[in-house]
């Protein structure tokens, strides 16, 4: 993981979100075993990409044998920078990153389709596991497939952290957030064609960034299950972990009889494909809360304009006309402040408006989804908002660190182990996946392991069995 040097010069999207190209090719990659034109396009867009990023400026040493001092400085600069953060916090000062609940759980939600393919980029390594010099390379794939563990499996993992927010499912982000992933996609699906910029984009990508131990540490504190986040700590250490192991993956795969210099620079300028898309602490930095109550708003309006009753009137019209157009929200919302329907900056409770939605006799009870409501929570609540409370604990005086949480659940008893017989799954590609591996010779099954290990499945109980055989088989 990388912050971009020149983030802060891309615009964040402002309108509402909509479907775009980037979106509809991260899909076709993603969704299913991509047919050969979505493989072109993917090509065609990452080699696009490639000769945007040829002039920018990049931190690699001049040579490949410099990595390991240039990692080791990586990782105490970061280091340094945390203890400093730590040191600010505990004299009392605010969170860097979040602002309040909703403006976590807005992160979560925007970085989803980075996220879900978590790892993609080294995928098409993995059918070249007998080659000796791609060893790091296919363990670090494997790992971010958790070895076939679900709760080790990082896509898997983020899609639990999705669905207990509240924030399943994603689907109306704008393109430019399919940017990072849909690189890796396409990354993941040309490693053959790729091989040097795939190499660079693990170097770059692996390195372990400040944003990282900041975004733990405070999703934490916000009472936010931060495991996928502190899990990426660990395994992208510079010992034994991710970051080392991508720079020793350079040096196992320079060429020794062809242009080692040559296939250097591509890993250079492939590194810097990390940074493309939008950043992690842009998409921080520039969240307004205010325009994003528009955005759910705006959305809600499409299928509430003609659910309301005429009789009830804000400054003169009724609800079905001020939701008729997504445009007429953000004047709706001034509307209701005027007639004392909402009062920023004043406890949920005194504002009628929020009645409407959480309550014994809430009418539009179940309209929004809890990552919406938190977000009109805290916009409601304004600066007060930053102690972090969730919406549904009004009243409650303090609120417990995830951590904290899980610890004072076990004491109590409601963290049960995990039985150790459980049903058998239920999934037709599980079967499929057993009866082919019943027929097939050795070769054909570890064919049908790797197409099981993409990025379509690897988190699936097919891709799961799948990854833990072809872990066990390949190091047989």
């Amino acid at each position: 993981m990388h912050i971009a040097a020149h983030e802060w010069a891309r615009p964040i999207p402002t309108q509402i979100a909509s479907t775009g190209p980037m979106a509809s090719l991260y899909w076709r990659l993603s969704g299913h075993q991509p047919d050969d034109a979505a493989r072109a396009e993917a090509l065609a867009f990452v080699r696009r990409k490639l000769d945007e990023v040829a002039d920018s400026p990049t931190d690699l040493p001049a040579a490949p044998e410099e990595l390991g001092a240039w990692m080791d400085g990586n990782a105490q600069r970061v280091a340094a920078q945390y203890a400093e953060y730590l040191e600010g916090r505990k004299a009392g000062g605010p969170r860097r990153f979040f602002g309040n609940r909703a403006h976590a759980l807005y992160f979560l939600r925007v970085v989803a389709p980075t996220k879900l393919v978590d790892g993609s980029w080294l995928y098409g390594l993995v059918a070249h596991w007998r080659n000796s010099r791609f060893s790091d390379l296919v363990r670090t794939y494997v790992e971010e497939l958790g070895e076939g563990a679900p709760d080790k499996n990082h896509v898997l993992l983020y899609r639990k952290l999705l669905a207990s927010s509240g924030l399943d499912p994603v689907d109306d982000l704008d393109d430019a957030f399919y940017e990072q992933g849909l690189i890796q996609l396409a990354l993941g699906w040309h490693g053959e064609a790729l091989l040097p910029e795939v190499i660079g984009f693990n170097l770059g990508y692996e390195q372990l960034p400040l944003h990282l131990l900041i975004t733990a540490y405070e999703l934490n504190e916000l009472g936010l299950d931060p495991y996928y986040f502190t899990l990426h700590v660990t395994v992208d250490n510079t010992d034994t972990g991710h970051a080392k192991r991508a720079c020793q993956a350079v040096l196992d795969t320079l060429p020794k009889l062809g242009d080692s210099s040559g296939f250097w620079e591509r890993v250079r300028n492939g590194s810097k494909l990390a940074d493309a898309g939008l950043g992690t602490t842009q998409v921080i930095r520039e969240f307004d809360i205010a325009r994003e109550v528009v955005r759910i708003l705006s959305r809600k309006s499409v299928a509430g304009h003609g659910a309301h009753s005429d009789y009830c009137k804000v400054a003169g019209r009724s609800v079905n006309d001020w939701l008729a157009e997504p445009s007429r929200v953000p004047g709706f919302l001034e509307a209701l402040q005027q007639a004392g329907w909402i009062h920023l900056g004043r406890p949920v409770d005194e504002s009628r408006f929020w009645g409407l939605l959480q309550g014994e006799k809430a009418e539009m009870f179940g309209v929004f989804s809890s990552y919406e409501l938190q977000v009109i929570h805290d916009w409601i609540r304004g600066a007060a908002s930053a102690d972090g409370q969730p919406y549904a604990d009004l009243g409650v005086p303090q609120r417990a660190s995830f951590r904290a949480a899980q610890r004072l659940a076990t004491l109590r008893g409601r963290a049960l182990p995990t039985p150790d017989v459980q049903t058998p799954l239920l999934d037709p590609d599980l079967d499929a996946l057993e009866d082919q591996l019943r027929v097939l010779d050795a070769d054909a099954q570890m064919q049908l392991l790797v197409q099981a290990m993409s990025p379509v499945q690897h988190w699936t109980p097919a891709g799961l069995k799948a990854t833990r055989l072809f872990w066990e088989r390949s190091r047989a």
